[in-house]
């Protein structure tokens, strides 16, 4: 899937790329090729009468530069790549959106494809983009224990920055800082009275998961709570498999009184769970979720949560990859960005 993030400064017009040409712009002023190419890119100085001639016969024939033909030339096609599991989750529509922005703002051009969290796909997905000689490539990456689209990047040397996931710091990346979001939830829950706190955490492949893990045991000992390895559940990466996770929870012998859920789907799919035990939130259970989301505060009750500063994370990427494609040898960085606890009412006393 292809989509523009703004149009071209020189874009061209199937019938006037199809009829002129540098040639007939030449012919039409009574110059040389050579003198219109400097004129159109500003290479070298051309006297002011013969660029008003140059111009005058650009306008008459309808000549439009070929944008994509001097960029190959230039070794640059303006344009980038972004691979993120777009349509699978809807998390990372904003920070898409923050990307294209701002490489409109800087007229590129963004080609956007869904990795579907896919290793094999992912990795297809990159060499495409590399054979359509994008300047950078911004990526999402997926579960993928060889981390082959890392290494075919890394490889040939194409620019490029991890977004969300950051599992390795030989690439620019752009993520929230998951192990103080994870205090943040634990210590509003233990603030009720809280002390069998589930979580239903993420693909345990993902960068993002293994750092809310740790955050969350982290949090518990911070607040004098034992870990129990029985009240972490893990691979909730839909919304099907975090209900299932949730009545697994909810079905222990000493069930949790608290849920923190690790992602927007496994929020969903905790409620749908609750919901389908006619447990009452926050009344039999409380629950909060990393990441907010269009629904949160039209559920009922409306949930707490620590919100990503997603449009930020967008923006500091495509920042990044512009500075990167400029300067491909420049120190790798690792931006960390702080989340936003949204308290509502989803939480209260253990019943």
């Amino acid at each position: 899937m292809t989509k523009p993030a703004g149009q071209p400064r020189h874009a061209l017009s199937p019938s006037s790329a199809m009829t002129s040409t540098i040639v007939d712009v030449a012919r039409r002023a009574g110059v040389s090729v050579s003198t219109v190419s400097h004129v159109v890119n500003h290479t070298r100085r051309v006297l002011p009468e013969t660029r008003k001639l140059v111009e005058a016969a650009i306008a008459s024939v309808g000549y439009q530069t070929n944008t994509l033909a001097r960029s190959l030339k230039m070794a640059s096609t303006k344009s980038v790549g972004i691979a993120i599991s777009a349509i699978s989750n809807p998390y990372f529509s904003d920070i898409i959106c923050a990307i294209e922005t701002e490489c409109a703002r800087l007229g590129l051009m963004v080609f956007l494809s869904d990795t579907q969290d896919d290793p094999e796909r992912e990795l297809n997905v990159v060499r495409a983009l590399h054979q359509r000689r994008v300047d950078g490539i911004i990526l999402a990456p997926s579960p993928d224990p060889q981390q082959r689209s890392l290494s075919y990047l890394e490889a040939a040397g194409i620019p490029c920055v991890l977004v969300d996931r950051m599992p390795n710091e030989r690439f620019d990346q752009v993520g929230v800082k998951n192990r103080e979001a994870m205090a943040l939830l634990v210590a509003h829950l233990a603030s009720f009275g809280h002390r069998r706190i589930g979580f239903i955490a993420g693909h345990p492949g993902f960068a993002t998961t293994l750092e809310r893990i740790d955050g969350y045991k982290l949090a518990l000992a911070a607040h004098g709570l034992d870990f129990d390895p029985a009240l972490l559940v893990t691979g909730n990466a839909n919304t099907a498999s975090a209900t299932a996770s949730t009545h697994a929870l909810m079905s222990l012998p000493h069930p949790p009184t608290a849920l923190v859920a690790g992602n927007n789907m496994a929020t969903i799919g905790a409620m749908r769970a609750l919901r389908a035990r006619d447990l009452k939130v926050p009344a039999d259970i409380s629950i909060v979720g990393l990441d907010d989301f269009e629904w949160a505060d039209c559920f009922e009750p409306r949930l707490t949560v620590v919100a990503q500063p997603c449009e930020e994370i967008g923006r500091r990427a495509a920042a990044l990859l512009i500075e990167r494609i400029a300067s491909a040898d420049g120190a790798r960085r690792t931006i960390r960005l702080d989340g936003t606890l949204i308290e509502r009412n989803s939480c209260g006393r253990p019943s």
